[in-house]
Order: C-alpha cells, then structure tokens, then sequence
C-alpha cells in the first residue's frame, strides 16, 4: 500500500486531471488513517467546495485551523471556503462567519 504522501500525490494528480470525485476519495483516506494531516484537510476543503459539499468543506478547512492556529493563512482559507458557501447556497450567515475568520486570521498574524 502506498504511504500517505504517495497518496496524497495521487490525490493531486487526479485533482490536477478534474477527477475530483476520485481525489476527495483518495483525500479522505488520507484523513481516515491520519486526522493530523492538515495539508489533506486543505485539499479537501477547497475539493468539496467545488463539488458542492459545502458543509464537507468547511469542516475540513475548521479542521486545517484546529491543527494549525498560529497560522493565519488557515483561517484565511476558512474565510474564502465560508464565501464560496454563500456564493453557492446563498445562505447569508456564511458571509459573517466569512468576516469572522478573516478577522481571526488578522489577530493571529499581529501574534
């Protein structure tokens, strides 16, 4: 059996190819067999959005925050899944939690 990142190298090739069913399949795998890795979460977030899985995606980019707070990008990429939530559902409460996780991402960077 391939190792994680080998996995998540496929993963990537088969986003890259507009597969994106088979890379969240291979994405999740990942994340069956290690929650901590914050770089699938990533993908998976940004791959369930385009797919349409909105409430898949924000867990996943919830989760990427989790495992990595002091980085202000991971709450940054939470605001950007929260907007592309409303652009795809038009359910406004996405636009606060947007606001707020941009907000979130500027305290961590002054940290």
């Amino acid at each position: 059996m391939p190792n994680l990142h080998e996995l998540y190298d496929e993963a990537d090739r088969l986003k890259e190819a507009g597969s994106f069913d088979e890379a969240i399949a291979k994405l999740e795998e990942i994340v069956a067999h290690d929650d901590e890795y914050a770089l699938a979460h990533s993908a998976l977030a940004v791959l369930c959005g385009k797919t349409g899985r909105h409430a898949d995606a924000i867990g996943h980019a919830k989760r990427v925050c989790e495992l990595e707070p002091a980085d202000p990008f991971s709450f940054t990429a939470l605001s950007v899944i929260y907007q592309r939530a409303f652009a795809g559902t038009n359910q406004p409460q996405y636009i606060q939690l947007a606001e707020e996780a941009m907000a979130k991402s500027h305290m961590v960077q002054q940290i």
